[in-house]
């Protein structure tokens, strides 16, 4: 769909300067989504992955974070051990929907309420961020941190338009569960894509 280079918002990379390739194609359906442009896979033209390197090389930074729409449609083994072999680090951010592909140094696994996740992200992923659009799904978050690996991180991210009211519950949660990290979408507050 696009690729840019940026800073890392979200998650335990936050603040790290980042290549961003967005795949098309999205079958989740997300209600708050924010990229819902990238939901239809056809829309986007195809690219080939020795152009979405070079792209990727013309910046400084040696991160590539492969996001959508839901990157795990496609098949990510090539782009990833291309990236890898130019001495990128690469970072999926998933929903965990589809099996997993690809040669990841970071997986951020954020399931979603509206398509039940594969078993294997539970011990594959490094990070579990769950958006927080209402004050039940701090307990659907405990479903999910329960089945992690035992050395994944583990975020709660208010939905941004809902933020001044889910960003509040957070807060006291995230100090009563310290187990918990809180993730805000610090790009949006410095107004880069």
């Amino acid at each position: 769909m696009e690729a840019f280079y940026t800073i890392q918002g979200e998650g335990y990379f936050t603040g790290t300067p980042a290549y961003f390739i967005r795949t098309g194609g999205c079958d989740v359906g997300c209600v708050w989504c924010d990229v819902k442009d990238s939901w239809d896979d056809k829309r986007w033209p195809r690219q080939r992955v020795d152009d979405l390197v070079e792209a990727a090389k013309a910046h400084p930074a040696r991160t590539a974070v492969i996001t959508g729409g839901e990157p795990m449609m496609h098949d990510m083994d090539i782009l990833t051990m291309a990236l890898q072999e130019e001495g990128f680090k690469t970072n999926a951010e998933t929903s965990g929907t589809h099996t997993l592909s690809g040669h990841w140094d970071w997986i951020c696994f954020s399931p979603k309420k509206f398509k039940t996740p594969l078993d294997e992200y539970y011990q594959k992923a490094h990070e579990l961020k769950v958006v927080i659009n209402h004050k039940s799904d701090l307990a659907w978050a405990e479903t999910h941190a329960k089945r992690m690996n035992p050395d994944a991180q583990l975020y709660l991210q208010p939905e941004w338009d809902k933020s001044d009211k889910m960003l509040p519950l957070i807060l006291n949660y995230v100090k009563e569960n310290p187990h918990w990290k809180i993730s805000l979408q610090t790009h949006k507050f410095m107004n880069i894509p």
